[in-house]
């Protein structure tokens, strides 16, 4: 996605309300339809700051795993309130493939950060309080990685970095998917899709260095299932989530009967992104909520 597509996008203000719903629609169909705060649909300085929320996890997670550091101070302010991030640390990668590909995500995620919040200018929100600790540790019991008591640190070694990976990008992917039938306007659909593509690239990468771990540990394939099945139990009723399958009969694509990945709405996002499946605007990876105006998930049961 270029800059000048975002540039363009934060200042429509003139043009038609139609427009501007296509725009919402990049990140997600449903808030094209009601705005959280309560006033119409949203701005679309509103769709960008959402999405940089997002890039603002990624980002702290890939390179506290990689560079034993996140981002630095002058990519973390903004409107609203800045809060720390807890947890994370370099990751002692015994795969040079995994620690390679690990290092490349965080630089695509760095940069995200830094485009979104030079196309939004002023209007870009602080980086929001982050979990890398006790949200892994709910996340992972709650999939029934652990036991109730137990810890779960995805900086501790290759496996349990990649668990954490599969947890955020198959998300990533499903999001932008999420507004594809809405989107009529070429540069629109063009910058949906580039979005969309690094996305899969990251999700793809990081299922088949799962299944490939798991061709020497067949407890992988189960636990990868596991998460799937609890992001499910989050997002809603919908059966749209899916593990890498066994060594036998792998699913390094997971896609619908017509071969397409699967969407969600920001809300069903947020219930993932909270651990919740109430609709609620705090918690898990948020443990003070998203900074901006889209900020509460679903109610998903």
């Amino acid at each position: 996605m270029d800059n000048w597509f975002i540039s363009a996008a934060v200042s429509r203000s003139a043009e038609s309300e139609a427009d501007r719903r296509r725009l919402a629609a990049l990140v997600d169909p449903g808030v094209c339809n009601a705005d959280p705060a309560g006033g119409g649909s949203p701005s679309d300085a509103a769709i960008l700051n959402f999405a940089l929320n997002l890039e603002y996890l990624e980002a702290e997670f890939y390179l506290r795993a990689t560079t034993g550091s996140g981002l630095p101070d002058e990519m973390t302010t903004g409107t609203g309130v800045r809060g720390e991030v807890s947890g994370g640390g370099s990751v002692n990668f015994s795969s040079n493939f995994v620690q390679r590909f690990a290092k490349e995500i965080a630089s695509d995620e760095m940069q995200h950060v830094a485009f979104l919040r030079s196309a939004l200018g002023n209007a870009a929100v602080a980086r929001p309080a982050i979990s890398l600790d006790e949200s892994f540790t709910a996340a992972a019991t709650a999939a029934g990685l652990i036991k109730q008591g137990e810890r779960f640190d995805p900086y501790a070694n290759d496996l349990n970095f990649l668990f954490a990976a599969f947890l955020f990008e198959d998300v990533g992917v499903s999001a932008f998917k999420g507004s594809a039938s809405l989107l009529s306007n070429k540069t629109y659909l063009d910058a949906a899709a580039g979005l969309l593509a690094t996305e899969a690239y990251h999700a793809g990468i990081v299922r088949s260095a799962l299944y490939s771990a798991g061709l020497t540990d067949d407890t992988v394939f189960d636990s990868v299932r596991k998460i799937s099945d609890a992001r499910n139990s989050l997002d809603g009723p919908a059966d749209d989530d899916q593990g890498v399958g066994t060594a036998a009969d792998p699913n390094f694509i997971p896609t619908d009967e017509n071969g397409m990945c699967y969407g969600r709405s920001a809300q069903s996002v947020l219930n993932i992104a909270y651990l919740s499946p109430n609709p609620v605007s705090s918690g898990g990876f948020y443990p003070a909520g998203m900074n901006g105006d889209i900020v509460m998930s679903a109610a998903s049961a």
